[in-house]
C-alpha cells in the first residue's frame, strides 16, 4: 500500500471491501429482512472457528471508493450491513454519512474491539474473549450476540450481559459446527434464562449468503 492510499484508507474515502451483496440478514433481531451487506477486510481478533478467516488479512482485498460502495449499496435496499472481518477498524465516517444521505438505515456486526466511527442506526455486538469490546460500545449495543462453542461461553455471555443496556435485546447462538451439540443447551440454557433469546443462522439453511 503506497502513502496516497494509506492517506485515503484513515481518512475512510477508501475501504478495504471483501464483498458486497444484496441478500437477507440471516441472524439476530432482523433476520428475515432483505439487506445490502458490505464486507470490509481486515480483522486481527482471530476466533479460531471464524467463518470468513479470508477477511482477516485486509491487504488481500482491493480498496474502494467508499462514496460509491454506498450508492451501489442504496440502489437495491436502503438496509445496510457492515460487517467484516472487523469493520471498526476502519473510519466509517464518510461511507455512513453517504448512506445517511442516501436514506439508509445502517447496521453494523461488530466484537467492538476497536472505537466506534460513523452513523450507525443498529449496532450487533458479538464480543469475543480474544478481544474484549470497548467500555463505550456496551451502552450503545442494539443487540448483544454470544457465538456459543462450549459450555464455558454461557458463563461468558452472562458477564457480557451485565455490561449491556436493559434495552440490549440478548441472543446466543450456536458455533454452525456445533449447532447439534450446542442447541439443545442453549434452548435449556434459555429456558431457565428468559431474558435471553436463540439466534439460529438462518442463512444457511436457506442456502443464500
Amino acid at each position: 500500500m503506497d502513502l496516497i492510499e494509506d492517506i485515503l484508507l484513515k481518512e475512510g474515502k477508501m475501504l478495504p471491501v471483501m464483498e458486497h451483496f444484496y441478500t437477507l440478514q440471516g441472524e439476530g433481531a432482523h433476520t428475515g429482512k432483505a439487506s445490502y451487506f458490505i464486507r470490509l477486510g481486515g480483522c486481527d481478533v482471530g476466533c479460531h472457528w471464524c467463518d470468513v478467516k479470508e477477511s482477516w488479512d485486509p491487504n488481500l482485498h482491493p480498496l474502494m471508493n467508499a462514496e460509491e460502495i454506498a450508492e451501489t449499496a442504496a440502489k437495491h435496499c436502503k438496509t445496510i450491513v457492515l460487517t467484516g472481518g472487523e469493520p471498526l477498524m476502519w473510519n466509517l465516517d464518510i461511507l455512513t454519512s453517504k448512506l445517511k444521505e442516501l436514506g439508509c438505515t445502517v447496521h453494523i456486526e461488530t466484537s467492538g474491539a476497536y472505537p466506534m466511527s460513523g452513523q450507525i442506526d443498529w449496532i450487533t455486538l458479538s464480543p469475543k474473549k480474544t478481544g474484549l469490546p470497548k467500555e463505550e460500545i456496551y451502552a450503545k449495543a442494539s443487540e448483544l450476540k454470544v457465538i456459543v462453542f462450549n459450555n464455558n461461553d454461557f458463563k461468558f455471555a452472562e458477564e457480557q450481559a451485565a455490561k449491556v443496556s436493559e434495552n440490549c435485546t440478548l441472543y446466543l447462538q450456536s458455533e454452525w459446527s456445533k449447532r447439534d451439540e450446542m442447541y439443545p443447551k442453549i434452548t435449556d440454557f434459555i429456558l431457565e434464562h428468559p431474558k435471553w433469546r436463540a439466534s439460529v443462522q438462518t442463512h444457511k439453511y436457506l442456502n443464500i449468503p
